[in-house]
């Protein structure tokens, strides 16, 4: 009774294709896990050609006919792309395929035919170009399981960030900050952390402003107005979170670990620090998604620059592959 994973293809122009190929390469993924990939025979088949793989696509239409073996890549083929399709290049065509691979693994998981979904990288200038204007993955998810209250969570071996705001720009995100949206990302990842089996985890937030505003100093108090009262609800809660602290040290505090999570308040705030310790093993891990829908991603783009070229490595999509198995129910 092991997970069904299933793992969405991503931008066939890019790397997607490739790392997949490469993790399930491994065989120690089938002792934890079904891996089920969503996505194109076309481009799976160039691939398996490309890599000079020795395993084996297995074409279906339902989770029910594959056969999680390790030396088969068990695909259920949307039939959206030809092999042509160039490297490296932006392509409506593959943006709109990418779309329609989540939107296929969303389906699944609502209806409980997989445990969890892991996605490889989009590139959100194809999937805009081919009609779908989301800033992400994140935000698809969110709005095809129609939840309002989620965010995202980077983890890496050595520290995990839950963001307040992701995509876009600085100004709209401090605006966008309040005590209520403070208060329910400290209690999104404060219940995720629990559910992986952390009993008392330790929580701390990011100030906006240089030195968390230095009471008052630096900013307009947006600490002391903003998350302050999130955070003092938290604790009301007997949540273990303190803050707003300086960015500066709180990241070196977490990855020596003082704290389970991190809450950053803007996407570069978060994402500079766990890229630094190492993009391979980084998680993009999307947190209170209606229906129980699990995601997890690769920390990574498409990586037009060598797709095609056998240069990427699988290890980021072998550890998201494993976040999912560890966050996932069985069905």
């Amino acid at each position: 009774m092991k997970p069904i994973i299933g793992i969405t293809m991503g931008d066939a122009a890019g790397v997607g294709p490739e790392i997949i190929i490469k993790a399930l390469s491994d065989t120690t993924i089938y002792d934890t896990c079904r891996p089920l990939v969503i996505g194109d025979a076309s481009i799976m088949s160039r691939e398996l050609t490309n890599l000079n793989s020795n395993l084996t696509l297995h074409c279906i239409t339902t989770p029910n006919e594959a056969l999680y073996t390790k030396d088969t890549i068990d695909l259920i083929d949307l039939n959206l792309l030809t092999a042509n399709l160039a490297y490296g290049e932006v392509s409506a065509a593959a943006g709109n395929a990418a779309f329609r691979y989540l939107e296929k693994a969303i389906d699944l998981a609502k209806n409980n035919e997989i445990s969890a979904i892991c996605t490889a990288p989009l590139n959100k200038e194809a999937l805009h170009k081919g009609g779908h204007l989301y800033p992400g993955h994140t935000e698809i998810l969110a709005d095809l399981t129609q939840t309002t209250d989620f965010s995202m969570m980077l983890a890496t071996p050595d520290m995990k960030v839950i963001h307040l705001t992701t995509h876009m720009g600085l100004i709209e995100a401090i605006q966008s900050i309040t005590p209520e949206r403070t208060y329910s990302v400290i209690k999104l990842g404060y219940n995720t952390l629990l559910k992986s089996g952390l009993a008392s985890p330790k929580i701390a937030v990011c100030g906006i402003n240089p030195h968390a505003g230095e009471n008052g100093l630096f900013g307009n108090d947006e600490e002391g107005k903003q998350l302050l009262p999130g955070i003092e609800r938290a604790q009301a809660e007997g949540i273990d979170v303190i803050g707003p602290l300086p960015a500066d040290t709180l990241f070196y505090r977490a990855g020596r670990g003082d704290f389970d999570l991190v809450v950053a308040c803007y996407h570069d705030q978060g994402h500079t620090p766990v890229k630094v310790l190492g993009i391979e093993s980084g998680v993009n891990i999307t947190v209170g998604l209606n229906y129980g829908v699990i995601r997890t991603s690769v920390d990574h783009g498409t990586a037009f620059d060598i797709a095609g070229k056998n240069k990427a490595n699988g290890e980021s999509m072998i550890a998201a592959i494993q976040s999912a198995i560890e966050l996932s129910p069985i069905v």
